[in-house]
């Protein structure tokens, strides 16, 4: 049996993979803020655990009681992250998508790879937008608080968990493998905070246009139960990536591991 936490697990792609992997008998710990999603997937192999995964306070106990409870994590699926059309400031002083979609994955990296580390063949998926060359991150004004637009914020976190892969690789010295996963167009993810007419026009594309869940998350089955022998990959919608790529340059995300602990010894409590 394994022991498989999923950050973001109560919807979408996060909750599919959440009911297989209890269907083949590993356990689950699923992090997540929605209350009824999670209380309705707990049970048997599942165990809920409520999280704002946006808070560092709240996402730090959540490392503590996983530990507690969990000795040995075998994998890590890290799905968390919701659109804010407009900018949304969180209680530490951090903007939101920032906060959840970005540092939370650190924090929930890091934090447990201790419990990773006690695991023969540990892994951590990062499911994010490795490939897309679009974005960057704004080193003047990471919580975007003199431009933001939803798009710059989802493009900036993503880059950002492109260079945490590369930044845990080096700095960890831990043997979990780190998987950076983009799994293209999906119908996944809480559309809820956007305009009636956008969600509409997403609604009508994806029904189109998307790959249904059970099929994005087919890779991810594979990672967990048959990690890379490499320490760092990078797969978009089933295609190897280069290390090489300039969005996973080795110096950028030395100078983002740096910044992200600035950030995070500087956040409001």
């Amino acid at each position: 049996m394994r022991t498989v936490v999923i950050g973001g697990g109560t919807n979408g792609m996060g909750r599919a993979l959440t009911l297989e992997r209890a269907k083949r008998g590993d356990r689950v710990v699923v992090l997540g803020r929605n209350r009824q999603r999670g209380e309705s997937l707990a049970g048997g192999l599942v165990e809920f655990l409520p999280v704002d995964l946006s808070s560092v306070a709240e996402t730090r106990l959540a490392i503590d009681e996983i530990s507690a409870r969990c000795e040995v994590v075998d994998a890590l699926a890290l799905f968390a992250n919701a659109v804010a059309p407009e900018r949304i400031e969180t209680a530490e002083g951090l903007e939101r998508t920032f906060a959840l979609y970005y540092l939370s994955r650190y924090l929930l990296s890091f934090g447990l790879a201790p419990a990773l580390e006690r695991s023969s063949s540990p892994v951590i998926v990062n499911v994010a937008g490795v490939g897309v060359t679009r974005g960057s991150v704004n080193w003047d004004d990471p919580q975007l608080t003199g431009r933001y637009s939803m798009v710059r914020a989802q493009l900036q976190a993503g880059r950002a968990n492109d260079l945490l892969g590369v930044g845990f690789a080096a700095r960890a010295g831990s043997r979990a493998r780190y998987v950076l996963y983009h799994p293209g167009f999906t119908r996944s993810g809480d559309r809820s905070a956007l305009p009636r007419v956008l969600r509409g026009l997403l609604a009508v594309t994806a029904a189109v246009a998307a790959q249904p869940v059970e099929k994005a998350i087919g890779p991810i089955q594979h990672f967990v139960e048959d990690p890379p022998s490499e320490p760092l990959i990078a797969v978009d919608r089933g295609r190897r990536l280069p290390l090489t790529l300039p969005t996973l340059d080795p110096a950028e995300a030395e100078r983002l591991m740096d910044l992200t602990e600035e950030i995070l010894a500087a956040a409001r409590s």
